[in-house]
């Protein structure tokens, strides 16, 4: 008779998450997720196809909660003040993952650039005030919105600066206009 999977494929990201959450993807390895479970490594190669394979669908988890939970929240109105304020939140919350994806080097890396760009133009085309914007236009708003948010997450998250959540929405609301104003689009290459 075949032993029963007593570690499931839920428990096994589950773990991951918070490997990932806590020490960052630098410790991303089947020993550190076993250990945080309280078994051999076994587990995850019978569930996971490979490390890749378990990164890759932990991203795809992290992603869905991302645009579920944290960037789809209504604060001021404005998706693009909102998707911001939630951005900078998240940072702010959930410091060491927000580095992970973010900000190191085995992070979510392209993907997550990819995911965070795809997520804010579906969102900012469902807001009249930007449903016209070209694609071009809505490359500009991205980069220099996510420039914006990106120094103010950093900052904030390191403790250098404390703005106030009206002070960030006034921010954004400036930065969206003076791009909107721009008579050519913000041209600045990721990598």
């Amino acid at each position: 008779m075949a032993r029963k999977k007593t570690i499931t494929r839920d428990q096994i990201l589950k773990a991951a998450y918070e490997v990932v959450a806590t020490e960052g993807f630098t410790r991303f390895t089947a020993r550190n997720i076993a250990a945080k479970m309280k078994c051999s490594t076994q587990p995850i190669y019978l569930e996971f196809k490979n490390m890749d394979d378990l990164k890759s669908a932990l991203i795809s988890q992290i992603y869905d909660y991302l645009e579920t939970e944290v960037f789809s929240v209504e604060r001021r109105g404005d998706i693009i003040v909102d998707l911001t304020l939630n951005y900078i939140g998240f940072a702010n919350k959930e410091k060491r993952l927000y580095r992970a994806l973010y900000l190191e080097e085995y992070g979510g890396g392209d993907s997550m650039q990819q995911f965070s760009f795809d997520l804010f133009v579906k969102s900012v085309k469902k807001d009249p005030r930007y449903s016209d914007l070209s694609t071009v236009e809505l490359q500009s708003m991205h980069t220099g919105v996510w420039i914006v948010a990106t120094g103010l997450a950093a900052l904030m998250s390191s403790g250098i600066i404390h703005p106030t959540e009206d002070q960030i929405a006034k921010l954004m609301t400036e930065t969206v206009d003076n791009i909107l104003r721009r008579d050519t689009p913000i041209d600045i290459t990721y990598h």
